[in-house]
């Protein structure tokens, strides 16, 4: 490797870790931006309604592709990239500074939703230019081992973000960083858009975009090029469902679904949840690069098809150990006392209000919004129609109400009381006790989840690069990946948890990844080709 292209590839990367600890800031405090913001909601309401904020920033990553995507195929590679960091550097700033739902009201959540599009425009057109950049600058038989450093910076990024959260934590009191602590982070983005600025001002264009600019060979209109002539468009579409939609669920299972498993459902303590991950993702970084090298020798497509059929083999015994190895307690007590919901099914609502505009007050209603706030497993069982919702937990029974009469609040009370009784009284616990979890095995699990990742991840970049020509690339290449990983991907954690809160089975959100994954896999398979012994210089 040349001086010049280990200063390109630093360059890019840091860059775009840091554009990635921007983004995934949000992701990482999610639990307590959904208290700051969305306070005028229920709880359970108010974390799903978080993560929607969270993935609006992914819904318009496509729509980023499109603008930068033409800007980087029109303008040139470099100060593409440059714009997109300078967005994202500002928005992440101002969130530190937005007042909350209880100084401004429903302002707080429209501002920060706004600020969240902002940040997924940037980034639809962060990551093409990055990978384009590099690529173009390696050469032809370690395009998988150069452009893997770009795929760490995702993870490195979340890491980071991870890191810088950890330090303010633990350098004050939990009121205090739940107050006010959990801002610095987002405060702290300013000094490194300076740097990254600082740093990507000082790369060259890349040099085929150059040529071709020499050459006067630049696409006039690469999006009429890239989307409307069928050529182009069969390899966009074969792109994002043969390879992006799978990446991109095995991607946030394993990095963002695994931390909110951890801290909503096995209710471990935010702190040890973070450490936990960190470790993991910090075992696991190395592998970006390694299987980013091996695609230049064996191939780009049987690495990430296997990442995506392991995991959709796997998911589901691999999340049973994690809540076996972080709260056996709660094992324990669904295995030897289980919850049921016995209740008239048509009274049964699926309790996602985000703007507060609905009341649920049927003894269905009432009975699973308890049980949810608790972070409770249960299953349904129907009762004759007419019939007072009541929830069995192992031998015990303690029955509903119809909230719409309880005026005073005398009745929910008396049924909370009696329901976190019974569910004492069967060993259901509020937390996971930190004593009770085995560390080495959750980070054992959390490592398996993250080696899926750098399979289906590490090569990606390449080979999203080789598909496609070099005058539309940055157009093509952007828009299925950010689809991808901005539809498919982002929305998983709001989808997943809304899927487990309707069914009360805590597992039943991992069908989702699980069926994305195995039609990538097969998809890929059948349609997508090999590309590692692919010139990119035309």
């Amino acid at each position: 490797m040349t001086r010049e292209e280990r200063r390109v590839i630093f360059a890019s990367s840091l860059g775009t870790v840091f554009e990635w600890y921007d983004f995934y800031l949000y992701g990482s405090l999610a639990a307590i931006i959904s208290v700051q913001f969305f306070s005028g909601v229920n709880p359970t309401a108010g974390f799903i309604f978080a993560l929607m904020a969270f993935a609006a920033g992914f819904a318009v990553r496509p729509f980023g592709a499109i603008v930068f995507g033409r800007l980087g195929d029109l303008v040139g590679r470099k100060y593409t990239f440059l714009v997109t960091i300078v967005i994202m550097g500002v928005a992440t700033f101002i969130v530190g500074l937005l007042p909350n739902y209880a100084t401004i009201g429903v302002a707080a959540p429209a501002i920060l939703i706004a600020l969240r599009l902002l940040q997924g425009l940037a980034l639809g057109g962060e990551y093409g230019g990055a990978a384009i950049y590099v690529a173009e600058h390696a050469p032809h038989t370690r395009r998988g081992s150069y452009t893997a450093w770009i795929q760490t910076t995702a993870t490195l990024g979340l890491f980071l973000s991870l890191l810088v959260i950890l330090a303010c934590r633990l350098s004050m009191d939990k009121e205090s960083f739940e107050s006010w602590g959990w801002r610095i982070p987002f405060l702290l983005s300013i000094v490194l858009l300076g740097i990254s600025v600082w740093i990507r001002l000082k790369l060259n264009e890349s040099p085929l975009f150059q040529k071709m600019k020499d050459e006067g060979t630049l696409s006039k209109a690469p999006l009429t090029e890239s989307f409307a002539q069928w050529k182009n468009l069969k390899i966009v579409l074969i792109a994002l469902v043969g390879l992006t939609a799978g990446q991109a669920v095995v991607w946030y299972t394993g990095q963002f679904y695994a931390l909110f498993f951890l801290t909503q459902v096995l209710k471990v303590e935010g702190q040890t949840a973070n450490i936990l991950i960190g470790g993991a993702l910090l075992l696991g970084v190395p592998f970006f690069v390694i299987f980013g090298a091996l695609s230049d020798r064996i191939g780009r497509k049987p690495i990430i098809m296997a990442g995506c059929l392991l995991a959709a083999l796997t998911y589901f015994p691999l999340f049973a150990a994690l809540t076996h190895f972080a709260n056996p307690a709660l094992e324990q007590a669904q295995r030897t006392s289980p919850v049921i919901v016995v209740a008239d099914a048509s009274e049964c609502s699926f309790q996602f209000n985000p703007v507060g505009t609905a009341a649920f007050t049927t003894s269905c209603d009432v009975a699973k919004s308890a049980l949810a706030r608790r972070g409770i497993p249960y299953s349904n069982r129907n009762a004759t129609a007419g019939e007072t919702a009541y929830v069995e937990i192992g031998a015990s029974r303690v029955a509903s109400f119809d909230a719409t009469g309880d005026a005073d609040g005398a009745a929910r009370q008396g049924f909370d009381a009696a329901l976190t009784a019974a569910l004492t009284r069967a060993g259901y616990p509020d937390a996971a006790d930190p004593d009770a979890i085995n560390t080495p095995m959750v980070v054992l699990i959390l490592f398996v989840l993250v080696l899926y990742v750098t399979m289906v991840y590490g090569p990606i970049a390449a080979m999203l690069v080789e598909l496609f020509p070099t005058r539309i690339r940055y157009t093509s290449l952007s828009l299925p990946y950010h689809i991808g990983n901005g539809w498919f991907g982002g929305f998983l954690p709001t989808v997943a948890f809304a899927i487990v809160a309707a069914s009360g089975n805590i597992y039943s959100g991992l069908w989702y990844p699980v069926i994305i994954a195995a039609m990538t896999f097969v998809i890929g398979m059948i349609f997508v080709p090999e590309t590692k012994d692919r010139s990119i210089h035309h």
